[in-house]
């Protein structure tokens, strides 16, 4: 490792002098055995990318067992879980992605505790249509996955708010999926099918209210059409299932994300209801067809925790959105979405996914918390060993980009972004451009982000970095949306080489610390600490010596109690001119 980190080093330095123009002959003439090619202007080199989660509850509460794991299963932003399995011991969960490219992550399981991510279901432009223009926000909602015995067929179905909805299909999960097949008969959003033993299929999601005549804010219904697998289109008259929610009376809000369900020859539809923030909410139904009246159960809601004192310890919030399997053991199994907010007041992390066990009542209806049942952060499955390479608790990802592909947990927004950046131009780096699109417009900027996952963290990088003017800048982003973010970057203030933290809002951007740094200096490496509630800024330009730019930057302003939306906050290697 210290062998390659010094090529990379001397490398670096051959870069820059290229840059800043020392050469009058091609890099790669200068070093064909080192596979350099020339490197222009405008261009950021990252060397490494290193995340640490460090959140406490996880150094404080070790687990007690091989068989436990923590809840979340995939901390951070991973909203709108759906969970299938082919009945053969395969489980695979989806979650949604909105504006991000590639779209709907897909997680794989032999046991529903260790899970990998082994592709992007919509990993093609062909598949998102119409991304461009989106807020971060749009895009893709609530994917819903599901397996189909009869043809031996995986469906993934979704909403694109910018398209309508649509589905895609795959006997190879692990493959590609197809191109998206639309579905403009089915209005509203939030579909997801059903795929009964009789061989019949449906779709099922949150539509307007009858008539579209709602009688106030947040009156939906959930609709059924039939679904002919051989044509993959609709067929017959949409019914109204679900008017309002489970009390109508009380004027319940956002019924939506509806899955179906034939457990043990009865009917079943359970949707979240509430909305998506405190007041979230899972509810049941039960009917005698999948076309039928549908009854809600007495108990309901069967998934909340939005009645529980606020100032209980390690609170979980807005837990709903949930979709519940059968394991090839016979027992039963919930994923939903829930959030850790910090002083119950405001998280970072976005809409989560946990997975916890499906009780079930007297009169036969699964539920996952009743009263003031918890959600709880560890949870055990008897017999199942957990790997030493999981999803979830302290982890750390470190990728030094020696590969030619990113790996699946990155992403850029709405477009693959290729012409921004490349992984083979020079080995061993993240080449990006800077690129005349900033991350405030609803377009593609150059920007590679992943998820952050944990509350508190420390994420580094290495750049190799030369200002041609002083609009080109490179560095360091957190992003919640187009008007809250972070920078921490290198630029150039009058011809003068800086290292600055910009705070970039919806009408203006603030430079709120900047240091001069010596014009010579190339390599650089950047570092964000995040405490929770805020964040230090650091760089080095000796690789070794950290120097503090400045500390307690408030992290509320990327919150989603701050800046709404569905999305969490992200951290990623970001260049710009503009």
């Amino acid at each position: 490792m210290k062998n390659k980190q010094s090529l990379k080093l001397r490398s670096a330095v051959l870069l820059s002098a290229c840059v800043l123009g020392f050469y009058t002959v091609s890099c790669s003439s200068l070093h064909k055995d080192k596979g350099l090619p020339v490197i222009g202007k405008s261009v950021a080199l990252f060397d490494h990318f290193n995340y640490k989660g460090e959140d406490d509850f996880y150094v404080s509460n070790p687990l007690p067992s091989e068989d436990s794991f923590y809840n979340p299963i995939l901390p951070g932003w991973y909203s709108d879980p759906s969970i299938c399995t082919n009945g053969e011991g395969d489980y695979f969960l989806a979650t949604s992605t909105f504006s991000y490219f590639p779209g709907v992550p897909l997680f794989h399981s032999k046991d529903l505790v260790n899970w990998k991510q082994v592709s992007n279901i919509l990993n093609r432009p062909s598949q998102l249509m119409n991304m461009k223009g989106q807020h971060v926000s749009g895009g893709i909602f609530a994917p819903a996955i599901e397996y189909n015995p009869h043809n031996k067929t995986y469906y993934m179905i979704t909403t694109n708010v910018g398209a309508g909805n649509f589905f895609v299909k795959t006997q190879d999960p692990f493959g590609d999926w197809s191109d998206p097949i639309m579905l403009p008969e089915v209005t509203g959003i939030d579909p997801s099918f059903f795929f009964d033993d009789n061989g019949k299929a449906y779709i099922v999601n949150n539509d307007d209210a009858p008539d579209n005549k709602p009688e106030y804010s947040g009156h939906r219904t959930i609709r059924v059409q039939e679904f002919d697998v051989r044509t993959d289109k609709t067929v017959g008259p949409r019914k109204v299932l679900i008017n309002k929610g489970a009390r109508p009376a009380d004027k319940p809000i956002w019924i939506e994300g509806p899955h179906l369900y034939k457990i043990n020859g009865r009917y079943f539809l359970m949707s979240a209801e509430g909305g998506t923030s405190n007041w979230h909410s899972e509810v049941i139904f039960s009917g005698d067809s999948p076309m039928g009246t549908f009854t809600p159960w007495k108990n309901n809601p069967i998934l909340t925790q939005r009645h529980l004192d606020p100032s209980r310890p390690n609170p979980v919030t807005c837990a709903g959105h949930a979709d519940i399997i059968q394991t090839k053991e016979g027992d039963w199994w919930a994923v939903f979405l829930a959030c850790r907010p910090i002083n119950n007041k405001f998280e970072n992390l976005g809409r989560e996914t946990f997975l916890m066990p499906v009780k079930w009542s007297e009169d036969g209806f699964p539920y996952m918390t009743q009263d003031d049942e918890l959600v709880p952060l560890i949870v055990n499955r008897k017999g199942v060993k957990r790997e030493k390479e999981v999803t979830f608790g302290n982890f750390e990802r470190n990728d030094t980009f020696d590969s030619t592909a990113l790996s699946l947990d990155w992403m850029t927004l709405r477009a693959p972004a290729i012409d921004l950046y490349n992984l083979a131009q020079t080995p061993g780096y993240l080449t990006l451009k800077c690129a005349n699109i900033s991350t405030t417009e609803k377009d593609v900027p150059a920007y590679v982000c992943r998820r952050i996952q944990h509350h508190k963290f420390e994420c580094d990088t290495r750049m190799l970095f030369n200002p041609f003017d002083d609009k080109e800048k490179a560095g360091l982003l957190l992003f919640k949306d187009e008007s809250h973010q972070y920078f921490l970057c290198v630029e150039k203030v009058g011809g003068t080489k800086h290292i600055s933290l910009k705070w970039i809002g919806e009408s203006e951007n603030k430079t709120l610390y900047s240091h001069k740094i010596d014009d010579e200096i190339t390599a650089i490496d950047l570092k964000v600490i995040s405490r929770g509630t805020h964040f230090d800024f650091y760089y080095s330009s000796d690789q070794i010596n950290w120097k503090l730019l400045c500390k307690n930057i408030d992290a509320t302003y990327l919150s989603t109690a701050t800046a709404g939306g569905f999305t969490g906050t992200t951290i990623g290697l970001y260049a710009t001119c503009k």
